[in-house]
């Protein structure tokens, strides 16, 4: 199995609308081969910004890796750059193996 996340830090008071985008996009995620689970995990704020982390697991990495080479990736991000001003810089990737 394969774990991919993103972690993001969200400028203070930016949350809700963060949180939105998440629940309305249409990732289309169940339907591409190797998918398993995904959830938006937040972690608590501090005095600068409130971490969240994307977690979406897979059945492997060749899984994992197709999806972000397809046509429903590109889809899924297409709006990504028009939400910057609620970043604080990119978000982090961190792809993880499971070994137990």
């Amino acid at each position: 199995m394969y774990i991919a996340m993103n972690r993001f830090k969200i400028h203070l008071g930016q949350e809700t609308a963060f949180e939105h985008i998440w629940n309305v996009r249409d990732t289309q995620l169940a339907s591409v081969p190797g998918f398993k689970s995904f959830q938006l995990l937040k972690a608590d704020s501090n005095e600068a910004f409130t971490l969240y982390a994307s977690h979406s697991t897979w059945t492997n990495k060749v899984d994992f890796t197709a999806w972000t080479k397809s046509d429903n990736f590109r889809q899924a991000h297409k709006g990504a750059g028009q939400h910057q001003g609620m970043y604080i810089d990119h978000p982090q990737f961190e792809g993880f193996e499971v070994v137990m």
